[in-house]
């Protein structure tokens, strides 16, 4: 009796190892994967862009004096509205002989070159835009902006004082943009609106009237004068008139 209880035993433990290994095993999920982040712009040294573009010297030594340099990197790399900058050459500011920049406060110099750029990122196209939308609001901030108007896609602008043109696109890529003007930007809010006139043309100078030609007897190619040849007719009838009257009371005399 004991033998088959031990063969039955045997035989249920084979059969339920056997369902396990016949089990299929589970099914395995992989986790999907995250998206990939977007890669960081490209770091833009103003410092290194402006020696390399140039002549943009004379700016670039006016953006380190007053420390905007470092206001316009951080703009330019630590925000996501980016920057547009816009560059004199060093042609423009020699060019400019009154007012002078020399004449000015540390904060009034300040503003100025804050004034040369705006808070955004703007193509060339967006300029269009923007002369609809005029003033815009510079860095300097307050009463600090310019006015964009579009000649045939040529953005202009004017400042108050300036009125000038973006003339090339230095560089152009979000999120810095620096584009070529061919003035000095001076704001309506340090100089006012007393605009020296340009000055008028110098006049014409007087051309003397043309000398008459001598004649071959040293006399002028206009001939004697007529008052001077009766006056000396007169005076030739008065000395003969004289000789008459003197030699007609001779002979009343003698007769």
């Amino acid at each position: 009796m004991e033998l088959p209880v031990v063969c039955m035993l045997l035989l249920l433990c084979s059969s339920a190892a056997y369902a396990q290994k016949a089990k299929p095993p589970s099914p395995s999920f992989s986790p999907t994967p995250a998206p990939a982040p977007a890669p960081a712009p490209d770091f833009v040294n103003l410092t290194a862009l402006l020696t390399v573009a140039g002549p943009f010297h004379t700016f670039l030594k006016y953006l380190q004096s007053t420390k905007v340099l470092e206001t316009f990197q951080d703009q330019a790399n630590k925000t996501e509205e980016g920057i547009t900058i816009f560059v004199p050459r060093d042609s423009a500011f020699t060019a400019l002989k009154k007012p002078s920049l020399s004449n000015l406060t540390a904060d009034q110099l300040k503003s100025v070159i804050l004034f040369h750029a705006l808070p955004h990122y703007y193509t060339l196209a967006d300029f269009k835009n923007l002369s609809e939308s005029s003033p815009i609001p510079t860095f300097a901030g307050g009463d600090y902006t310019l006015n964009f108007t579009d000649a045939s896609g040529s953005p202009h602008l004017t400042s108050g004082w300036s009125n000038t043109k973006v003339s090339s696109s230095v560089h152009s890529t979000d999120p810095v943009a620096v584009y070529q003007v061919d003035k000095v930007l001076l704001p309506e809010a340090i100089f006012g609106t007393d605009i020296p006139p340009t000055p008028a043309p110098a006049p014409a100078p007087d051309i003397a009237p043309a000398a008459d030609a001598p004649t071959a007897d040293g006399g002028s190619s206009r001939g004697s004068s007529p008052g001077k040849s009766s006056s000396y007719r007169i005076i030739s009838w008065d000395i003969w008139g004289h000789l008459l009257l003197a030699v007609s009371g001779g002979l009343a005399l003698i007769l």
